[in-house]
């Protein structure tokens, strides 16, 4: 056996000698054969093998991916489903619900025609009673214009409203059974005031129908509804036989400008009581102090003068009296302004 001794602080042990041996010869036995077994072939091998282990980790890894992918796409798919059968069900809910919408519709409309036949043929019957002033007397005694008055009110307003902006003329509308119900109403409120207890009536207790009635005519185009307009018209012209109607008729700040505007209807009708309407406000004592100097206007004077030239006897009669009319307010302005 070999002695080795420690020298300063390095560590030595014994081996054998066989041992040593033996250790010697394996290693020139690795030196001899390991060059002959790393060669370059192993060396490809070895990459070859650390690729392929790569790859197949790498495979591992995408089958785990697809197979997450998959089952996503079946989660997914399974929403699909219940996504479009749910949309199923709601179109076919829809489809019910645009039936039934039909079929109220069609019901609504066949109730809307019968209410609007039951009106016009009750409104009509009612315009014919109207006609009998003891017949306006008897439903002034028992109460019942009251809420007739605010029922036709709100019925005009909404039937003028309901108009198309191209304005429906009386012609491709006359016919018709909601025409007929407005007019009729329009007919039983002119006959209410043709009676001095229903004039009375309407004077002091409805100003929201004459206000009404006066918006009304303002809103309707020249030409459209003229019979209705001739209606309306009436009405204001019997209220302002009272001298209560006529102070509040003449209080309307929009009166004139309305009257100037009828004057240039197409109807003749229509401007026939529009100047009627013109002369029973004329007759107010202090007109010149509410309504100002406008009604001296020559434009407006111009504009009757020309309507006294109707080929319409009767509105050339009540235009040729609106002008002497004028003509002696005038004068009555001028002496006034000279007393003072």
């Amino acid at each position: 056996m070999l002695s080795l001794c420690q020298r300063e602080k390095d560590c030595f042990v014994r081996v054998r000698k066989r041992e040593l041996e033996k250790l010697t010869t394996e290693v020139m036995q690795l030196k001899e054969f390991l060059p002959k077994v790393l060669n370059r072939n192993l060396v490809e091998t070895l990459h070859k093998a650390q690729a392929s282990q790569t790859m197949f980790t790498e495979k591992e890894h995408l089958v785990q991916e697809k197979e997450k992918l998959q089952q996503e796409c079946r989660h997914l798919q399974s929403r699909l489903e219940a996504a479009q059968s749910e949309c199923q069900k709601e179109r076919e809910e829809k489809l019910l619900l645009r039936h039934q919408l039909w079929q109220s519709g069609a019901e609504l409309q066949q109730q809307a025609s019968f209410c609007s036949g039951l009106g016009s043929a009750a409104c009509g019957l009612l315009w014919s009673c109207s006609a009998n002033e003891d017949a306006v007397v008897r439903w002034m005694a028992e109460g019942k214009l009251r809420s007739f008055v605010a029922v036709a009110a709100q019925t005009l307003e909404s039937f003028v409203r309901s108009l198309d902006e191209d304005a429906k003329t009386q012609t491709e509308d006359q016919d018709s059974e909601e025409h007929q119900f407005v007019l009729a109403l329009a007919g039983i409120l002119t006959n209410i005031a043709a009676v001095p207890c229903g004039r009375d009536f309407l004077a002091s207790s409805a100003h929201v129908l004459l206000d009404t009635l006066m918006k009304l005519l303002e809103l309707m185009k020249p030409g459209v509804f003229p019979k209705l307009k001739v209606l309306m018209l009436m009405t204001l012209y019997n209220v302002s036989i009272s001298v209560k109607g006529l102070k509040y008729v003449i209080k309307n700040p929009g009166l004139l400008t309305l009257i100037w505007t009828l004057l240039d209807d197409v109807d003749w009708e229509v401007c026939l009581h529009a100047l009627r309407l013109l002369q029973s406000v004329l007759l107010e004592e202090d007109v010149l102090l509410l309504l100002g100097s406008s009604l001296l206007d020559p434009d407006v004077q111009t504009r009757i003068g020309r309507l006294s030239f109707s080929v319409q006897p009767s509105v050339r009669q009540a235009a040729q009296q609106t002008l002497e009319d004028l003509h002696a307010l005038s004068q009555g302005k001028g002496c006034e302004v000279s007393k003072l």
